[in-house]
């Protein structure tokens, strides 16, 4: 993997794996992919996690430890996922020495479950933030209407953030105006701000998967026309935002204190529509100062075939605008487009925690069983 990843990194573009586990800590594999295809952070969530611990025996000697220690499951679950988020902090702290920071991030999210509590999530991030003590660590925090508050009391305290799940424009604005809030109030609390960062998470895939769907059941020669073309608009209509937002005075005042911007991040990158080519989400993405995340197996399809343009978002704008508006003239809803998505992320990241949390504390008595019987 060379050419294609190494324009992509000339041209502004980080690249991030959105994917951890410890069988890919412990054989290399995350390290050689720093060392040699431009990976410079990590993504995590709940469904990563769910499938890693329950796929694999590296956690076998771990999770009987914690049984045997009597330890309530769901502190042994933060037990197992925090153990690689340090691990992969780790693995990736040269990179966050070499960047001043900027990247060699990795990042771990709060219990979805907690999505629309912003106090709890607070909480739980300061948890986080002290288990792993790693500064290039990032707390996920879901950029629900609610949690909002939350984003900014973290980066008042210090606490690096990446907000995800942020599918809406409109979202987008609140989600920044947070970030600025937060380090304002950092700045005042006397932080150093250099070393609080940011990165916003705008779903991209899902937002195709959501509106090819909606279209299909309009069935118009109009709708047709407009398949898989609203996720990229809507991204792209992001990015302008973000130069609107880091080109302000409000902006220029941190930075001049030496804040860090808030940098877009594109997730949700892997195609779902095997109609789609399958890099579509990364080089039609490219800007300078963004982060892509994507599964290894994105990666290597940009690797291996990936034609990367110089730019592909700015000057796209007027394009991207018309993309919403036709939407908007056949008949579908934006905001119910994005008000589903959000829904359905949030469900399917708590659905995941729940499923991981059900399995382990079933291995768990399994093992705390083993143990009583091997003593009678």
């Amino acid at each position: 993997m060379a050419d294609a990843l190494t324009t992509l990194t000339e041209h502004g573009v980080s690249l991030w794996l959105d994917d951890l586990d410890r069988d890919r800590l412990t054989s290399g594999s995350l390290a050689g992919l720093i060392a040699h295809d431009h990976v410079v952070g990590v993504t995590t969530n709940p469904t990563i996690f769910a499938k890693a611990i329950t796929g694999s025996d590296a956690y076998d000697d771990q999770i009987r430890s914690l049984a045997v220690r009597g330890v309530d499951t769901g502190e042994a679950l933060r037990a197992l996922t925090t153990h690689d988020v340090r691990d992969a902090c780790d693995v990736l702290r040269p990179v966050y020495d070499a960047t001043g920071g900027v990247d060699g991030r990795v990042s771990i999210e709060v219990d979805p479950r907690l999505a629309h509590d912003p106090d709890a999530t607070v909480a739980e991030a300061e948890a986080l933030w002290w288990t792993i003590d790693r500064p290039n660590l990032f707390i996920k925090i879901a950029a629900t209407r609610q949690a909002l508050p939350a984003i900014t009391t973290c980066l008042a305290e210090g606490i690096s953030v990446n907000v995800t799940l942020i599918f809406s424009l409109q979202r987008y604005d609140a989600v920044m105006n947070a970030f600025l809030d937060g380090m304002e109030q950092a700045r005042h609390a006397g932080h150093d701000l250099s070393r609080i960062a940011s990165v916003a998470s705008f779903f991209v895939s899902r937002v195709d998967t959501e509106v090819d769907a909606r279209l299909d059941k309009i069935g118009t020669a109009a709708a047709t026309q407009l398949r898989g073309r609203a996720a990229i608009a809507n991204a792209r209509l992001a990015y302008q935002r973000y130069e609107r937002v880091f080109s302000s005075p409000r902006w220029e005042a941190l930075r001049t204190a030496g804040a860090n911007p808030q940098r877009p991040l594109w997730a949700s990158t892997s195609v779902k529509d095997p109609a789609y080519a399958d890099t579509r989400y990364v080089v039609g993405l490219v800007a300078p100062g963004v982060v892509n995340t994507m599964p290894e197996a994105t990666l290597r399809a940009v690797a291996d075939h990936g034609e990367v343009a110089d730019d592909s978002v700015r000057g796209h704008y007027d394009d991207a605008q018309r993309v919403l508006d036709r939407l908007q003239q056949i008949g579908l809803d934006y905001d119910d487009v994005v008000r589903t998505l959000e829904d359905n992320g949030v469900a399917a990241f708590e659905t995941s925690w729940d499923h991981l949390t059900d399995q382990l504390a079933e291995t768990m008595r399994a093992h705390a069983a083993a143990r009583r019987d091997s003593r009678t």
